[in-house]
């Protein structure tokens, strides 16, 4: 547990630092922002005073994180700064819903299709479900979604176009973050089914005279599942990156709209508060992952 505390901690600074030391190389200027080109140096300067970019990075960092733990942080633009957390309390349930949807989306998809093409290994089937995955892995997803808002809300009017209100606004985005994984965890379904069919307790189950349904599934995908369990957590936090293009396209109000909207308007608290919030929830879900495989695997709780 130490361990894993250590690792979260490192990778929290680790992102802090990186998205601090890519704000004050990036072009633009928070204050150009706010005030203009035009503004004089006088205001200028004042307004630097104002929101701390007067001094130097390490200090801007050190308040920044005193103002985080303690829930104090407020948006870097006046003049009216409002409180970072709360925004973010509001965005990220959203960000998760989208993101939950779409991991149910992909296995709903996957492990069928991963399943059939093991089963079926060098037959049509087998081709038509691999070729149907490398399309999914091809289709970049700031193409796919506007196609799908195209299709099925302009042509067809069936779905919402973007928003958050209904259930119907949610089938868009999660389709299009989800197409990808489920033609990724397709072929690592086929992959993984493909190494427990050639295990000895398949054929021993085989050779007891039980059914070919019985051995597909209750053995040899049972035990297939296992290191499809550390890819889902490693995608799961994929996808809460991933999720940032999409939101933007379908105008879904989570924390990659949050962070874009940040990043345009240069306000600097809020783009590292983000990212630190996307970094635990990385970690939090890859432990929760380690977790549930020592959990089904005894032989990873023996060795940890």
């Amino acid at each position: 547990m130490r361990r894993r505390i250590g690792s979260a901690m490192v990778a929290m600074v680790g992102a802090l630092l990186l998205v601090s030391l890519f704000l004050h190389i990036v072009p633009g200027d928070p204050v150009d922002v706010m005030l203009g080109e035009q503004a004089t140096e006088v205001d200028r300067a004042a307004l630097r005073r104002a929101i701390g970019l007067d001094l130097p990075w390490y200090s801007q960092l050190g308040v920044f994180t005193q103002q985080f733990v303690t829930g104090e942080l407020r948006t870097s633009l006046p003049p009216f700064q409002r409180k970072v957390l709360p925004a973010i309390g509001t965005a990220l349930p959203y960000t998760l819903l989208l993101t939950v949807a779409s991991m149910l989306v992909a296995l709903a998809v996957a492990l069928p299709l991963g399943v059939a093409a093991a089963a079926r290994r060098g037959t049509a089937v087998d081709a038509v479900a691999m070729g149907t995955s490398v399309a999914g892995v091809a289709l970049p997803r700031f193409w796919l979604g506007p196609v799908l808002i195209i299709v099925f809300s302009l042509k067809l009017d069936w779905l919402p176009v973007s928003g958050a209100e209904s259930w119907r606004h949610l089938v868009l985005p999660s389709l299009t973050l989800g197409t990808a994984l489920a033609a990724f965890l397709a072929r690592m379904t086929r992959a993984s089914m493909l190494e427990a069919l050639r295990e000895d307790y398949v054929t021993v189950a085989r050779a007891k005279g039980l059914s070919p349904r019985t051995v597909l599934w209750k053995h040899a995908f049972r035990n297939a599942l296992l290191p499809l369990l550390t890819v889902l957590g490693l995608e799961f936090g994929t996808l809460l990156g991933g999720a940032i293009v999409t939101e933007k396209v379908f105008a879904w109000p989570g924390m990659g709209t949050l962070l874009l909207t940040a990043i345009e308007k240069r306000d600097y608290n809020t783009v590292r508060a983000t990212v630190l919030v996307f970094t635990l929830c990385y970690v939090v879900v890859n432990t929760l992952t380690d977790v549930a495989y020592a959990r089904v695997d005894p032989r990873v709780r023996r060795h940890s």
